[in-house]
C-alpha cells in the first residue's frame, strides 16, 4: 500500500507537473531526463521502480565510461548525452559525446578546444547539455562560449562564439551551467561587455532561434556583477505572460518575459552570484538561497521564500521590489547545490555538507542530517520517495526521507568528487564524477517510468502591438547581406501569425539615449534584405522598420572586411573625461572595447591608450572582426608605460591565440589559456618605446598548427626569422583578430597603433 506521505507527494509532484506545461501548440514530446534539472525543473521524478542499491558490482552497475565531468548527464530515450573534458596540456579539450543508454556505446562525440579562457586547474563542463522535447536536438554551451546545436545523429545545426560575438567574459571557476529550451528559444545567460548599450558588463540572457540560431532578443536585468552565475532558469505562466524566475552575478532575483526577453521585476538580496536554481512554488513565489554576504547583515548565507509577481510598473519599467516581498527567510546557506522541492518540503544541501528538510510554506527547518563536511556544485534528486544524493567527497548516497529525518538506505564511493546532479530515466540512475561516468539500475524497460507530459495549447492570441525583427542583431562584413525577418508580436510576446510580413519601410534609427551618436552603414530594401556597404569602414547602429502601424528594430555591426587598417587619425577627439583630459570613444562596433579603451593625442599622433579607471578591467581582449575570419595576419605597434621595475603587457588576438609582449617579465609570449597554453621567449623590451608586433597563424589539413610572432623596435628593421613559433597540436582553425591589454593593479597604461589585418597569403 502507498503510504499516506508519498501519496501526498506524488499528487503535489502531479499538480507542480500540470501547472507547468508549456503553453503552445500541441507535439509529441521526447522522452527522457532532457536538462540539468529536469522534467519538473526542481530535480524531481514521478519515476518509480528505482533501485535501492548501489555497488560497483554487476547487476546494480550496469556501465561505466572513463570520462571527467563536473555536470549532469542528460537523458532523450535510448541516449545519453554527457559533457565532460580529457586530454593533458595543450591538448585539453571539452567533449560532447552521445552513448546508449543501455550498454554506454559511444555512437558519436565532439571535441572543443578552451581559448582565451580565465579558467584555472581543470574546471572544466561545470555545465550540461540540454535537449529540445520536440525535435531532440541537443545543445551545449562550451566553458570558452560556445554555444553550439546538434541533431540528434550529431550534425551541426549552428554555432555562435559568445565571446567574439557578444563580449562573454569567463572566470576562473569555469562555472558555464546549460541552455534553457523553451518553446521555440535556446536562452543562455552570461555576463557580456557587448557594444553600445550593452557595452557596459553586465549579466544579460540571450535568445536563439532553437532552428536557425538567429538571435531573438538580448535582457539586462540587473546591476553592475560582483560574480557570474550559473543558476537554471525556471519558467511559468503568470496570465498570458510566460516567464523565467532566475539568479544573477549581481545579486538579484529577477524575472523576464521568456518571449521578449523584457525584465519585469528584480530583488537583490546579497553581494555575489545567485549560483543555485530557484524553486518555484505556489502563488507566484520562489525559493532561493545563497552562501555569501547578504546586503542588509553581515551574516553569510540566506534561503528566502519571495512574492514576485510579473507586472510590469509605470510605463513598463522593470520593478524593483523591497523586503516586503519576501514571504520568510532563515539563516540556511548553500553557495551552488540546488535543492528539491517536494510537495511542500524542500531538500537542501548545505555548504557544510548537511542534508536539510525545510517546510515550504514556513521556511521552518524540520530536520537536519550530516552527510559529508563540505558541498559544492553537486545537487539531489529525489524520486520513488528517495533521494539520490552525490557528495563532493566523491560518495553516492540513497537516503529515504521521513517527517524527522532520513534513513541511509546505500551508499557507494565512485573515483573521483561528485560535482554534478544525477539524471534519471527508464530505471536507470546516471551521475558524473571528475573521473567517470557511472550507470547504475535495471537493464530493459521500467514499467514505473512515467508517461510523457503532453504539451497543451495556450491562451488565444491577442492584437499585434510591435514588430519583432529576427534577427534583432547583426553582425556581417563589409559588402555582404543580412536577410531581415518581420513578424508581429502581440503585448506579451506572443506571434501573430494571420499575416506574413513581406515589406517594410526601413530607417536608421539613434536611441535618444545613444552616447555616440553613430549609423550602421548600410541600407535595408522593403523587402528586409540588409546590405553593408563595400567601403571595408567598421560601423555600428540601429534600424526601425515600421508596417501596419507597427514599429520594431534591429541593431548590428559591420566589420572590415580583409585586408584593412586602422590609425585612429580619423577619429575627433572631443570628449572630456572627469579629470578634464581630451579623448574619444574607441570604434563602437569593437566588442569589449567601450570602458576599456580611448583613442588620445600622444606625441602628435592619435593612438589607442588603455582606460585605468576600471580596475574590474585591468585584464581586457577586444575583438575587431568576425567570428569565422582565418588565416590572417595581424601587425600593430605597441607601447607599455613605466620603469625598469614595472610595466604592462600589451599585445593582440590572432584566430584565438593572445601574442603579447610581457613587460614585467620580459617574454614575448603565445597563450590561449594560461593553464594550457603557454609559452614565451626571452625578449627585452623598455618603457616608453614603441615596438612593432607581427604574427600569424597556419593551419595544416591534419588540424595541427604553428603560431608565429615576432617583435622589433618600430624605428628598426624588420627581422627575417620569427622571434616565437609555437606548435599546437589541435590548432584553432579561425577566430576573430582583436587586442590584449594587461595592466597590473590599473598601475602602468599601455598604447597600440597602426593596426592592420591583411590574408596570408598576401603576406610571408
Amino acid at each position: 500500500m502507498m503510504s499516506s506521505f508519498k501519496k501526498t507527494v506524488m499528487r503535489a509532484l502531479g499538480a507542480l507537473a500540470l501547472g507547468m506545461m508549456y503553453q503552445t501548440s500541441v507535439f509529441a514530446a521526447v522522452d527522457g531526463w532532457l536538462n540539468w534539472r529536469g522534467p519538473q525543473q526542481n530535480g524531481t521524478s514521478m519515476e518509480t521502480g528505482l533501485p535501492d542499491k548501489l555497488s560497483l558490482e554487476k547487476p546494480d552497475l550496469l556501465w561505466e565510461m572513463t570520462l571527467s565531468g563536473r555536470g549532469t548527464p542528460v537523458v532523450a530515450g535510448d541516449r545519453v548525452y554527457v559533457f565532460g573534458y580529457e586530454g593533458e596540456g595543450p591538448e585539453l579539450q571539452e567533449v560532447l559525446r552521445c552513448v546508449e543508454a543501455e550498454t554506454g556505446k559511444i555512437l558519436w562525440e565532439k571535441r572543443f578546444n578552451d581559448f582565451m579562457s580565465d579558467i584555472i586547474y581543470n574546471r572544466y563542463s561545470i555545465g550540461s547539455p540540454t535537449v529540445d522535447p520536440e525535435t531532440g536536438n541537443v545543445y551545449l554551451l562550451t566553458s570558452p562560449g560556445l554555444l553550439l546545436g546538434f541533431t540528434p545523429a550529431g550534425e551541426k545545426i549552428w554555432e555562435h562564439s559568445m565571446m567574439e560575438s557578444f563580449g562573454r567574459l569567463t572566470f576562473p571557476n569555469g562555472r558555464t551551467g546549460a541552455p534553457a529550451i523553451e518553446g521555440d528559444l535556446v536562452i543562455v545567460q552570461a555576463i557580456t561587455a557587448n557594444w553600445g548599450a550593452e557595452g557596459p558588463a553586465r549579466n544579460r540572457f540571450y535568445a536563439f532561434d532553437k532552428s536557425s540560431g538567429d538571435i531573438i532578443w538580448s535582457s539586462t536585468p540587473g546591476e553592475t556583477p560582483k560574480d557570474s552565475s550559473f543558476a537554471m532558469p525556471v519558467f511559468t505562466n503568470l496570465g498570458n505572460r510566460r516567464v523565467f524566475f532566475t539568479g544573477t552575478g549581481c545579486g538579484n532575483l529577477v524575472c523576464v518575459d521568456a518571449r521578449t526577453g523584457k525584465p519585469l521585476s528584480r530583488y537583490k538580496f546579497l553581494v555575489g552570484g545567485v549560483n543555485s536554481s530557484v524553486l518555484l512554488y505556489k502563488d507566484n513565489s520562489i525559493i532561493a538561497v545563497h552562501d555569501l554576504e547578504n546586503i542588509d547583515s553581515s551574516d553569510i548565507g540566506r534561503m528566502i521564500r519571495l512574492k514576485m509577481d510579473a507586472v510590469p510598473g509605470k510605463d513598463g519599467e522593470q520593478v524593483v521590489l523591497d523586503k516586503s516581498a519576501e514571504v520568510w527567510r532563515n539563516g540556511l546557506s548553500a553557495f551552488s547545490s540546488s535543492g528539491v522541492l517536494v510537495g511542500d518540503r524542500i531538500y537542501q544541501v548545505g555548504t557544510t555538507g548537511s542534508l536539510y528538510a525545510i517546510h515550504a510554506e514556513t521556511g521552518a527547518v524540520l530536520w537536519e542530517k550530516k552527510i559529508s563536511y563540505t558541498q559544492l556544485h553537486a545537487s539531489p534528486l529525489y524520486a520513488d520517495s528517495k533521494l539520490y544524493l552525490p557528495m563532493k567527497d566523491g560518495n553516492f548516497h540513497i537516503l529515504r526521507p521521513t517527517d524527522s529525518g532520513a534513513e541511509e538506505v546505500s551508499k557507494v564511493k565512485l573515483d573521483g568528487e561528485c560535482l554534478g546532479a544525477p539524471a534519471i530515466w527508464n530505471g536507470k540512475i546516471y551521475v558524473h564524477t571528475t573521473a567517470k561516468l557511472y550507470c547504475f539500475g535495471k537493464a530493459g524497460d521500467n514499467p514505473g517510468r512515467p508517461q510523457s507530459l503532453k504539451m497543451q495549447g495556450g491562451p488565444k492570441v491577442g492584437s499585434p502591438v510591435s514588430l519583432q525583427v529576427v534577427p534583432s542583431e547583426v553582425l556581417v562584413t563589409s559588402g555582404n547581406t543580412q536577410q531581415l525577418k518581420l513578424r508581429a508580436i502581440d503585448d506579451v510576446g506572443r506571434v501573430v501569425t494571420s499575416k506574413a510580413i513581406t515589406e517594410a519601410q526601413w530607417e536608421g534609427y539613434i536611441p535618444p539615449t545613444a552616447r555616440v551618436k553613430a549609423s550602421l552603414n548600410a541600407e535595408v530594401s522593403n523587402s528586409g534584405v540588409l546590405k553593408a556597404a563595400a567601403d571595408n569602414q567598421a560601423s555600428a547602429g540601429m534600424f526601425k522598420a515600421t508596417a501596419d502601424g507597427l514599429t520594431g528594430f534591429v541593431r548590428g555591426r559591420i566589420m572590415a572586411s580583409l585586408p584593412f587598417n586602422e590609425d585612429f587619425s580619423s577619429f575627433s577627439i572631443d570628449e572630456k573625461s572627469a579629470n578634464g583630459d581630451a579623448f574619444a570613444y574607441p570604434p563602437l562596433p569593437w566588442i569589449g572595447a567601450r570602458f576599456k579603451w580611448q583613442i588620445e593625442e600622444l606625441e602628435g599622433n592619435k593612438v589607442l591608450a588603455k582606460d585605468l579607471g576600471r580596475l574590474l578591467f585591468q585584464r581586457t581582449v577586444t575583438f575587431f572582426g568576425h567570428p569565422d575570419m582565418k588565416d590572417y595576419t595581424v601587425m600593430a605597434d605597441v607601447m607599455t608605460d613605466g620603469n625598469r621595475r614595472i610595466m604592462s603587457t600589451v599585445g593582440v588576438v590572432n584566430q584565438r591565440y593572445i601574442i603579447s609582449l610581457d613587460g614585467n617579465w620580459q617574454v614575448l609570449e603565445v597563450n590561449s589559456n594560461h593553464d594550457r597554453l603557454k609559452v614565451s621567449v626571452p625578449f627585452e623590451w623598455g618603457a616608453k618605446v614603441w615596438y612593432r608586433l607581427k604574427t600569424r597563424v597556419d593551419v595544416a589539413p591534419d588540424g595541427s598548427g604553428v603560431i608565429r610572432a615576432k617583435a622589433w623596435k618600430r624605428d628598426e628593421a624588420e627581422p627575417s626569422a620569427w622571434t616565437i613559433e609555437v606548435p599546437h597540436k589541435t590548432a584553432h582553425t579561425h577566430g576573430s583578430p582583436g587586442l590584449y591589454g594587461f595592466t597590473p593593479q590599473n598601475k602602468k597604461r599601455v598604447f597600440i597603433d597602426n593596426i592592420s589585418v591583411t590574408p596570408n597569403n598576401e603576406r610571408n
